[in-house]
């Protein structure tokens, strides 16, 4: 059987006590959980999962069913956009030749949603005619609630209705991309132009996604790298640098959202010039994570971290 990747995101950064009960969901059913990063400005966790065909599915429909519970959008504020409790939920072929298995469990899990849970699903990515989830999110909650009522938008699964506590699950199979964000010490206006330069929806990186946020206390460049062979994410860094600086601005510390490929890994380091970044078992080597770990504005990275740590042996 295919080993498949998923990695919901939940409208919930703040509770760990939350966080930590869906997590333990997702993982009752067989499915095991690699990571879960919270991130209290944007409120919002990330967990990454890996399991079999079944043991996904089964693993997401519980985790999806605790989160609809637990988390109530009427009280959630926080500067990432949402439409759902358990609002991102893409699956993930580890290989392209899994890509078939990840698309069947998709609409299993989209099946049950909307049949077990009640909730309405929409699709994106590569079984949802390539649309991004900005496409269901812009306007909020409720523009997706008047698309659904105006009939502009109807749910793949589940009822034509939003659910005002839990709202929708945006569900798609998409290849492996990487979450990353940089601190900017300038105003949101500079976060902002620095996102609309290096995003390619506006003339920028190939295969980049990226927004200016306002957190608590800074701004932040928020990344998406959902193309990790068009564009290095240490060459994402250098340009969210070099526009920064254009726009008499500096960057800060870089988050890693989640687990990374080692490929990132490989090539930030080879690019520091390291010449062998792979150790005797494929995995990036110490040398190789302190130098990408400089590369990508972070204080370290763990094995840990990488992706492949976890599916060794």
């Amino acid at each position: 059987m295919a080993l498949l990747e998923s990695v919901p995101n939940l409208s919930e950064g703040r509770d760990r006590a939350t966080v930590d009960a869906i997590a333990a969901a997702f993982a009752a059913r067989g499915a095991r959980v690699l990571d879960v990063h919270l991130d209290p400005d944007h409120h919002r966790c990330v967990v990454t999962l890996v399991g079999d065909e079944q043991a996904l599915e089964d693993g997401l429909i519980g985790g999806i069913d605790e989160a609809r519970w637990r988390i109530d959008l009427r009280l959630h504020t926080g500067v990432h956009p949402r439409v759902g409790a358990a609002d991102v939920v893409p699956v993930v072929p580890l290989t392209t030749t899994d890509l078939p298995a990840a698309i069947a469990v998709a609409h299993a899990v989209g099946r049950r949603v909307g049949d077990e849970l009640g909730l309405p699903v929409f699709l994106y990515g590569e079984i949802g005619e390539g649309r991004r989830p900005a496409f269901y999110r812009r306007g909020g909650l409720d523009e997706l609630g008047r698309r659904i009522a105006a009939a502009e938008l109807a749910p793949a699964y589940g009822p034509p209705r939003l659910d005002s506590r839990s709202g929708a699950v945006l569900l798609g199979v998409r290849a492996p991309l990487v979450a990353f964000n940089l601190e900017l010490q300038g105003p949101l206006e500079v976060a902002q132009a620095v996102a609309r330069a290096v995003r390619e929806s506006s003339g920028g990186l190939p295969g980049v996604q990226a927004l200016g946020l306002a957190l608590a206390d800074r701004v932040q460049v928020s990344t998406n790298l959902v193309d990790v062979g068009a564009t290095p994410l240490h060459v994402v860094v250098e340009r969210v640098v070099a526009e920064a600086h254009a726009r008499d601005a500096n960057v800060g510390a870089g988050e890693l959202v989640g687990l990374i490929p080692a490929v990132c890994v490989f090539e930030a380091a080879r690019a520091a010039g390291v010449a062998s970044p792979a150790d005797a078992s494929g995995l990036p080597t110490v040398e190789a994570r302190a130098f990408a770990a400089r590369s990508f504005h972070l204080e370290l990275l763990d094995d840990d971290r990488v992706l492949e740590w976890h599916l060794r042996g």
